[in-house]
């Protein structure tokens, strides 16, 4: 994936950066800039030259090990919501954490989703806004996310998020230990390790 095509956020360089397990100093030397720059960029309070996203992304790339499975990408621990909770608790939860969805738990077990935009579609047909915010998760909830093993390639992945699944959660038996985005996988992508299977437009927008 090449660069131009990709302008990474501070959120998205800052995981990036733990991802290939360095501190904002070690990236800093590797990339030949000040650690004050890059704890600026991180918190989006300056906007980094095209170069300057370059240097960051090279040094990123060469301590990144190699992605093979979903278990080396994955989220962990998971940001969810239980099918009791309100639909306020889990809007400011997707707030605060900047996502887009999240998965519903019952007694610790996925059973749903809830989705940014559903809710948004669920806003439109009713009256009464306030009172969306208070019904109880279950209520709102799509359907669980897909459950795969740990050992699902990146690259299967990448093909089940492309055909518009919005993430997988990663389970061991019953026991859920962490979940795959898109971001994840274009960030694996962004490391030099996209996967290999060429989706065609055809297939993506199916």
């Amino acid at each position: 994936m090449a660069l131009s095509h990709v302008i990474p956020s501070g959120h998205t360089l800052r995981r990036l950066r733990e991802a290939a397990g360095l501190t904002q100093k070690a990236l800093a030397e590797k990339a030949g800039l000040s650690q004050a720059l890059i704890s600026r960029i991180e918190k989006g309070t300056v906007d980094p030259r095209l170069s300057t996203l370059r240097k960051i992304i090279d040094a990123i790339s060469s301590s990144g090990q190699e992605a093979a499975f979903v278990s080396d990408v994955m989220q962990s621990p998971v940001a969810s919501v239980d099918e009791s909770q309100t639909v306020r608790e889990a809007v400011e939860l997707m707030r605060r954490h900047d996502f887009s969805q999240l998965p519903v738990l019952r007694n610790d077990f996925p059973v749903g989703s809830i989705q940014e935009s559903t809710l948004l579609k669920r806003l439109t047909r009713v009256r009464d806004v306030r009172a969306v915010f208070e019904l109880p998760v279950r209520e709102v909830m799509e359907e669980a996310f897909p459950m795969v093993p740990p050992s699902l390639t990146v690259e299967e992945a990448a093909y089940m998020l492309s055909r518009g699944t919005p993430a997988l959660i990663v389970m061991d038996k019953s026991r859920m230990l962490g979940i795959v985005t898109k971001i994840d996988t274009i960030l694996t992508a962004l490391r030099g390790q996209q996967p290999s299977r060429q989706v065609s437009e055809e297939e993506a927008s199916n």
